[in-house]
């Protein structure tokens, strides 16, 4: 054994990319329909038994509900179910929101919950601080977070130099 060369196989099937694609696409149609917005999109489980665990957020801005929840699904699993080659034939879908401490990940998140707390990891802060979101500025591509620290500091963050952030949520 020792010294062969390893055999690889190939597939001519379409590309895990392409599928993953179109899954969002027909996801993000159905949402749409119904107001809301896709937050995430994540695939899991096994090839036999696929997970497909799809975050959801309105676009009213008013926290998801178990009946979002529900509704969202429905129109999903309606969709995916006459179109099986999307999911395969046995998959688990499982629709929830992103959460109370839900990650902050685009210019359109941090203006959303301007007036809100977030946990903010940046180097520009030291750091990871709690801070309240005042606002965002700047242009496309060069937005600027403005934050206000426990002290009633303001701090101006490039949002490119923000590693992580998540709403903040206390008891």
């Amino acid at each position: 054994m020792w010294g062969m060369i390893p055999t690889f196989f190939c597939s001519r099937r379409l590309p895990r990319l392409q599928v993953s694609d179109a899954l969002e696409r027909v996801v993000i149609a159905e949402l749409d329909a119904l107001g809301y917005e896709l937050f995430e999109l994540r695939r899991g489980g096994s090839r036999s038994r696929p997970v497909l665990d799809v975050r959801i957020d309105r676009r009213d801005l008013r926290p998801v509900t178990i009946d979002d929840c529900s509704r969202a699904s429905r129109a999903i699993e309606a969709k995916l179910d006459s179109a099986a080659e999307l999911a395969g034939e046995r998959y688990v879908l499982q629709v929830s929101s992103p959460g109370i401490e839900r990650p902050l990940r685009s210019a359109a998140d941090w203006r959303r919950f301007a007036g809100q707390r977030a946990s903010v990891l940046s180097e520009v802060l030291g750091g990871r601080e709690e801070v309240e979101i005042v606002g965002l500025d700047g242009e496309t591509g060069a937005e600027v977070v403005v934050v206000r620290t426990a002290r009633g500091d303001e701090r101006r963050i490039p949002l490119a130099d923000v590693r992580e952030a998540r709403l903040a949520f206390h008891w």
